[in-house]
């Protein structure tokens, strides 16, 4: 068991660096530049040609945004929450919805967790409820090594050391459920959900804890639990998610000498998938 259901397709990773050392190899054998080997490789061509591509390739924000609209939509029409609105550009954050009870749920959206996007993040004041969506649509991205470096890495650390709370995580996008990262809840076909285009396994969806964890009056904070999380309880609602899936991520923090540390515990279904060291906070 690990941190996260799905995992990246080894294979497809293998053929992707197998590949790339073919195109280092053989890319001046390719169009009509007009160059040798030599001044190919020199001139910056083949350089410029990957970044242009790569650039192409990258999922932009937009394509993202019209993702998760694509998904927020479906929640609204199917009467999981009542409405729900784009916060634009003036906010840190990037959507406030309004759930069917009339609390404000506050989503941030962030790429694959590993980089320190993750650790920009700001809980506005009005909100009653605050979750992270982490749309990563690299497909040769290792979600485990992702999910683990957002979560223990980022998202802890900057819970403890700017008294932030976060309700919860979701880790969703196109790429789930593919073949480039294959999801063990699609062994029953029937769970897979169709939004427009998408094709989709429901939700990975982390609770956090309750209240922020502090070494001195707080060191074990006590979970939340699904009914208390209302946009993940109507995401877990809306697209076939389980009760026995729910990951639960508990942040114990102390003081070590003149070091704050804490330790971080994913588990499902009450089994521990991953389990940090007491690990100092580091900040520069």
């Amino acid at each position: 068991m690990s941190e996260i259901p799905c995992q990246k397709n080894e294979e497809l990773r293998l053929k992707i660096v197998e590949f790339a050392e073919v195109l280092k190899r053989e890319a001046h054998k390719l169009g009509e530049h007009g160059l040798d080997e030599e001044d190919f490789y020199q001139s910056g061509l083949f350089r410029g040609a990957i970044e242009r591509v790569r650039g192409q390739f990258s999922a932009s924000m937009k394509e993202k945004r019209g993702f998760v609209a694509q998904m927020l939509d479906q929640m609204r029409f199917g009467g999981f929450i009542k409405d729900w609105s784009s916060a634009g550009e003036a906010n840190r954050h990037d959507y406030a919805v309004t759930l069917n009870n009339d609390r404000t749920a506050i989503i941030e959206l962030k790429g694959c967790l590993d980089g320190n996007n993750t650790n920009i993040f700001e809980r506005p004041p009005h909100a009653d409820e605050f979750v992270i969506w982490s749309v990563c649509s690299n497909p040769g991205a290792d979600p485990r090594h992702n999910v683990w470096s957002g979560i223990h890495t980022r998202l802890s650390a900057e819970m403890i050391d700017r008294n932030q709370r976060i309700d919860g995580l979701v880790v969703w996008d196109w790429i789930c459920g593919t073949s480039a990262r294959p999801c063990p809840k699609l062994k029953d076909e029937t769970r897979r959900c169709e939004v427009g285009q998408y094709k989709l396994p429901p939700p990975c969806i982390y609770l956090f804890p309750a209240t922020v964890p502090s070494p001195r009056n707080n060191p074990r904070p006590r979970l939340n639990r699904i009914e208390d999380v209302g946009i993940l309880q109507a995401m877990m609602d809306c697209f076939g998610g389980r009760g026995d899936e729910l990951h639960e991520v508990e942040i114990e923090v102390a003081h070590q000498g003149p070091d704050t540390v804490r330790k971080t515990t994913i588990r499902r279904d009450g089994a521990v998938l991953k389990q940090s060291e007491l690990t100092p906070i580091r900040r520069s």
